[in-house]
């Protein structure tokens, strides 16, 4: 890229601030504003004054107690999940690839349909197609592999210009993590950065005669080598705080819109329960999972659950946006190969060996 662009490229991501229009979120994405207002605690006081209630919450989560408390206490012995727990370790390689698909289309997604990162932060593509090209150029140079890097930090800055028009975006609060980790891993094999890499640094070739930017390459995998064992951790963290986030914003903070959620898709005839306390537990169970994953227990099971989730809210809301949980499913994808990584109560549990996913494979 020469200086002289530079400008203009500023100048285009500016603009997005002025162009694109804030809207509103996960419930978000499949209702409309109700009008109506539930205080959040008086919403939990009710729904469990309901006896029946009452026993079926206190008891679901008395059961996932004791559960958790068994199983930490006896630890099972199961030959099969630590070969799958071998297995997936042999696919970490893998990870930087998963990573530049999971961010890479759907924000393709967004720049043909006209969103930035949440679909509720829309523009008009045709009124604004630079804004359409810098996401979609930023998603193909992702998915090819091209200048990794460079597009994490672009990406990660076109985000925060998306945080500064509307708080929506935080709804898709994943992209962050991802893009940290995706800077310190870079691009991976196959990728195109890989590739170039390695013509550049031929002795004799054409392209080294044009290109000695892709040497910058070796240095930058030099500089993040030592972090790249945290990448678990960023990843998970990350997810878990997403997690959080919608179960006590989306769901418990919004009792209005997640009760318009249940009504609207029916989902009592899916689990006979009161509409309230499926909004309670649903809020409860993101925030568990959530946690569960910040502090890094029972790592891959936690993703599993997180995969699961995102799977039966895709089947279970037919109108959702599949490309607004993309990133989502394959951080999840990603945690479930990796595991918890260091700073996890896994670690200090013995529920993973101390080399398990502590160095994500170089990127050369």
């Amino acid at each position: 890229m020469t200086f002289s662009k530079v400008p203009r490229l500023a100048l285009a991501l500016v603009a997005l601030a002025a162009i694109a229009r804030p809207a509103a979120a996960h419930v978000d994405y499949v209702t409309d504003p109700t009008g109506d207002t539930i205080d959040a605690i008086a919403f939990v006081r009710e729904t469990l004054a309901d006896p029946i209630n009452a026993v079926l919450f206190v008891g679901s989560g008395a059961i996932g107690v004791v559960g958790l408390a068994l199983y930490l206490r006896y630890r099972p012995r199961v030959v099969d999940i630590e070969i799958l727990r071998a297995k997936l370790a042999t696919y970490e390689d893998l990870i930087p690839w998963m990573l530049r698909l999971s961010l890479g289309l759907p924000l393709v997604g967004a720049g043909f349909q006209g969103y930035l990162f949440a679909p509720t932060v829309s523009f008009d593509p045709a009124a604004n197609p630079l804004v359409r090209v810098v996401l979609i150029g930023i998603g193909f140079c992702l998915l090819f592999g091209l200048g990794t890097r460079i597009m994490t930090v672009l990406g990660m800055g076109l985000y925060v210009l998306a945080l500064a028009i509307s708080p929506d975006a935080l709804l898709a609060l994943e992209y962050v993590p991802g893009f940290v980790a995706l800077f310190v891993l870079g691009g991976g094999r196959p990728s195109a950065d890989d590739i170039l890499l390695d013509i550049a640094s031929t002795e004799g070739s054409i392209y080294r005669r044009i290109d000695r930017f892709h040497l910058l390459k070796v240095w930058l995998d030099e500089v993040t080598a030592p972090y790249r064992r945290y990448v678990p951790t960023v990843l998970r963290v990350g997810l878990g705080v997403s997690f959080v986030f919608l179960g006590v914003t989306q769901k418990l903070g919004d009792p209005a819109r997640s009760l318009a959620v249940v009504e609207k898709y029916d989902l009592t005839a899916v689990v006979p329960v009161d509409p309230g306390l499926w909004v309670l537990g649903a809020g409860v169970l993101e925030a568990a999972v959530g946690l569960a994953l910040i502090v890094g227990l029972l790592t891959r099971a936690s993703a599993g659950v997180a995969f699961l989730l995102f799977t039966a809210t895709l089947f279970g809301l037919p109108d959702d946006p599949v490309l607004a949980h993309v990133t989502l499913f394959g951080m999840a994808s990603a945690l479930v190969t990796l595991g918890s990584g260091p700073l996890s109560l896994d670690r200090l549990l013995g529920e993973e060996p101390a080399g398990d996913a502590d160095a994500v494979s170089a990127t050369d």
